[in-house]
């Protein structure tokens, strides 16, 4: 089942992000099960949203590439929605 990731990360600046993207965008892109990811400042919070094909796939995506990676300090507060449907082009 899709699973809809979504993540509030309090002290993350557009110039760490861009750094962690640059070194796992790519992996990501070919990881099993990714479907999509986004990211942006919403009221002065930086917030991400992924999909996924399980949730499985997601939080081992999430415990291998980015925790290991995360600027000190900075800890994300994650959320993980099992979808009941997904319309993807």
């Amino acid at each position: 089942m899709a699973v809809l990731v979504t993540a509030e990360v309090p002290g993350m600046t557009s110039e760490r992000y861009d750094a962690m993207i640059g070194l796992l965008g790519e992996k990501m892109r070919r990881s099993f099960g990714f479907l999509a990811h986004g990211a942006g400042m919403v009221d002065g919070v930086w917030q991400v949203v992924e999909l996924w094909e399980t949730e499985e796939e997601a939080t081992k995506w999430f415990a291998e590439n980015v925790h290991p990676n995360l600027p000190e300090g900075i800890t994300p507060k994650r959320t993980l929605v099992p979808l009941h449907h997904l319309i993807t082009r």
